[in-house]
């Protein structure tokens, strides 16, 4: 008896080496490159060998940021507006790009965004965070006037606390006068 089950063990390890071997896929000795995932293109004796048209995919590979996705909002829209020195008020290309944000918000209506109010280094920190706060306001109340909802936008001021450039001359200020909206 004790033979009888020594074999009838070997015989099921065998079977499950044998099972789990053939499970695995080899490696291929060389990289496919083309773009096509794991496709691979297939020449037979009727085709023309002076073909180049790729093989076509049967799945597509998604193109660009996911739709409602932050990354979607700043590569379509854009998620920052510029104010001169020490002014909170939007200039028509502000206002334009605003114009923007509510319509991409009006096309994701369960997003929710933080409008981020920014000032240069020039000023006290606390002469900054309140220009700051007015920035972001500004921007918060013309996209309210746009018909977006306020309970959708909140407002942070960061003052010169975050500068997007670090350099001390005015085409580095500019950068920092800013608003940002960040998808939530």
């Amino acid at each position: 008896m004790r033979f009888e089950e020594f074999g009838l063990k070997a015989i099921s390890l065998a079977a499950a080496v044998l099972l789990v071997a053939a499970c695995e896929t080899a490696p291929e000795e060389s990289a496919d490159t083309s773009g096509q995932g794991g496709a691979q293109q297939q020449t037979t004796s009727t085709q023309s060998t002076t073909s180049t048209s790729p093989t076509v995919s049967s799945t597509p590979t998604p193109a660009g940021p996911t739709p409602g996705s932050y990354e979607d909002f700043v590569e379509n829209v854009g998620d920052r507006v510029f104010y001169d020195f020490d002014k909170f008020d939007l200039k028509p290309q502000s206002r334009a790009t605003i114009e923007r944000w509510a319509a991409w918000l009006k096309q994701y209506p369960d997003v929710t965004v933080t409008v981020e109010g920014h000032a240069d280094e020039r000023g006290t920190r606390e002469y900054n965070l309140a220009l700051g706060e007015r920035r972001a306001t500004s921007a918060r109340n013309y996209l309210i006037a746009l018909g977006i909802n306020p309970d959708r936008i909140a407002t942070i001021s960061y003052g010169k606390e975050r500068p997007g450039c670090v350099a001390h001359n005015e085409a580095c200020w500019s950068q920092n006068r800013r608003g940002v909206a960040v998808v939530n």
